[in-house]
């Protein structure tokens, strides 16, 4: 499946990745409305990583213009105080308004969002939070299929019919899954075995400098040459960075994904969104290692 995947990702302002194919958004943060205009009528399901205002703000126009029976609906970690409280605001605030869903999650929750695809909540160490308190995912989009086992594929079709009728569909085929996407949200560097064999991976970025700089955030961030590092030991097909800090440059940014991606020996497409850009089909851009 080809994915139109656009999106703007600057640290501390705003982050949102909209999947059209899908009508799926990865959080929401401000500018979201008046780079997609009538498009954001695409957007069934909202998946929000975290409850920080960067990735939340943009929620009160979308669900202003956009908000119908049923949709959009609002995942949200369950235990963020911060998405009950914008829920009650948006409705005091626009009560004309109806038909969205507010939907809490928890770590490893499945939501199926085509017959076909779910969205699998993944809890990252961002905020804070004990174990069983949820405050801050990443998420992959799983599609699933059916397969027929090997034994059945010479079979005449009437006689594979009749074996899925007798023996029922579990019997006779094996699943698939295929990671068609997935989404680090803001993060540390950590748990990438969560997104081997990912078509594309979605990871944040922020720093370009060292360890003890992102160390002395309360909330947690990637150092490039970590998730670099990290990339290199799993398979997936293309690479996606974003949340860069504003305090670089787009040729500090660059240089330095150009000269880690060397380092590492990455040879899939690596594509970045550049702080204060949006960009619509980050996948049609050149990749920083063509």
């Amino acid at each position: 499946m080809n994915l139109t995947i656009s999106g703007y990702s600057t640290a501390l302002f705003s982050t949102w990745y909209f999947i059209e194919e899908l009508g799926l958004l990865f959080d929401c943060g401000d500018g979201l409305m008046s780079a997609l205009l009538q498009k954001s009528r695409k957007i069934e399901n909202v998946f929000i990583s975290h409850p920080d205002r960067d990735h939340l703000t943009g929620l009160l126009q979308l669900n202003q213009l956009n908000a119908r029976d049923g949709f959009p609906i609002i995942h949200y970690p369950r235990d963020s105080s911060s998405f009950p409280a914008l829920r009650d605001f948006s409705m005091k605030f626009d009560p004309h308004v109806k038909g969205k869903v507010w939907h809490p999650i928890v770590d490893m929750e499945r939501v199926w969002i085509k017959k076909d695809i779910y969205v699998e909540a993944l809890r990252n160490n961002h905020v804070p939070a004990a174990e069983n308190v949820f405050k801050s995912f990443g998420f992959k989009v799983v599609q699933v299929k059916y397969k027929l086992k090997q034994e059945y594929v010479s079979l005449p079709p009437l006689d594979i019919k009749k074996a899925i009728d007798t023996l029922g569909k579990e019997a006779t085929h094996h699943i698939v899954e295929t990671i068609l996407l997935a989404y680090s949200g803001d993060t540390p560097a950590e748990n990438f075995s969560y997104w081997n064999h990912a078509k594309i991976l979605i990871h944040e970025a922020t720093f370009l400098g060292d360890e003890v700089e992102i160390q002395s955030h309360r909330n947690k961030h990637s150092k490039l040459e970590d998730v670099l590092r990290n990339v290199a030991e799993i398979q997936i097909e293309a690479l996606i960075l974003g949340h860069f800090s504003s305090r670089y440059s787009n040729e500090q940014i660059d240089e330095s994904v150009r000269e880690l991606c060397k380092k590492y020996n990455i040879q899939i497409p690596v594509y970045r969104i550049l702080p204060g850009q949006t960009v619509f089909d980050i996948l049609s851009m050149p990749s920083l290692l063509v």
